[in-house]
């Protein structure tokens, strides 16, 4: 995916792989094992899950956004994240 642009509301636009521009709203960009993630929610239906994506560095002023595939990293990153707003979100448990 690749970084459209963020306004000022937090809705960051990103491209996928298929061309289309899907709004997510961003929640926040937590550092796990040297690498930076994002955590955001679709725009469009917050009613689901929250998307982690790996921040991978292009140059110095841009950078892309690579879906995570492994499911540790994604326990990992997401455990750092809720643990990060206990107190301010409640989380949904399987």
């Amino acid at each position: 995916m690749e970084n459209e642009e963020m306004e000022e509301s937090g809705i960051l636009t990103l491209t996928d792989e298929n061309g289309q521009d899907v709004d997510f709203e961003y929640l926040d960009c937590l550092t796990y094992e040297d690498k930076e993630y994002l955590i955001l929610m679709p725009a469009d239906d917050p009613a689901t899950e929250i998307v982690i994506l790996e921040v991978v560095p292009v140059d110095e002023e841009n950078e892309n956004y690579l879906a995570v595939e492994d499911e540790a990293i994604l326990d990992a990153v997401y455990g750092l994240f809720k643990e990060k707003y206990k107190d301010i979100l409640t989380f949904e448990e399987e």
